[in-house]
């Protein structure tokens, strides 16, 4: 009996001290111990204009205007594209949703006759011809820019990386209408994993060179 009383109380701690909780831990429950990692470091980059193509990506209405920060730095973004025209850099445009043209996009950054447009969702490599067309001009490098941030900007730079381009990321051209977004798309992109980390370089538009 007493040989009995002992096992069940060795077989009690046992439980005791492996018994799992009721739900495993997980990040709903350590969201307040969640700390933002250090920002990552931007760097400059010169570009070589014959293979590299610049990508605006919906910059349109309402994606944009219903985004302060997106209209912000839309002059940076109007900037950096007549840099990129000047010296024969391909252009590439994204409409989403209701859009129906190039005519769509802000005047400030309006579509020229014989620039790309394409229709896509938030990875714009999906159900068009955006590989191809690149890859048919011989583009190895392709600068993302559009909003949202955690929308066109993440998936079609995470994607352009994937399929083997070099991808440059102005971050004052990933906007959206919450600081959260910008960051995680921002540190997702720096830190990808599947090769897309390594193919990303982290920039401002203003440390663009051609």
């Amino acid at each position: 009996m007493k040989r009995n009383l002992i096992a069940a109380a060795v077989a009690s701690a046992f439980v005791a001290a492996f018994a799992q909780p009721a739900h495993a831990i997980n990040i709903i429950d350590e969201w307040a111990n969640v700390k933002a990692p250090p920002a990552p470091t931007l760097k400059p980059v010169t570009v070589d204009a014959k293979t590299t193509a610049l990508l605006l990506l919906d910059f349109i209405n309402p994606n944009c205007t219903n985004r302060p920060r997106c209209m912000a730095n839309l002059p940076a973004m109007k900037k950096l594209l007549t840099e990129a025209r000047a010296k024969g850099v391909m252009v590439v445009y994204s409409i989403a949703g209701k859009a129906a043209s190039g005519a769509d996009v802000l005047p400030d950054i309006v579509p020229l006759p014989g620039d790309t447009v394409i229709k896509s969702s938030v990875d714009k490599f999906v159900g068009t011809d955006l590989e191809k067309m690149l890859k048919d001009k011989g583009i190895k490098t392709v600068i993302v820019n559009g909003t949202g941030a955690h929308g066109a900007a993440l998936y079609t730079a995470s994607a352009a990386a994937v399929r083997g381009f070099n991808v440059i990321a102005p971050v004052d051209g990933m906007t959206s209408e919450n600081l959260y977004f910008e960051q995680i798309s921002v540190w997702l992109l720096a830190n990808g994993t599947g090769g897309i980390g390594p193919k990303v370089t982290l920039t401002r538009s203003d440390m663009i060179k051609f």
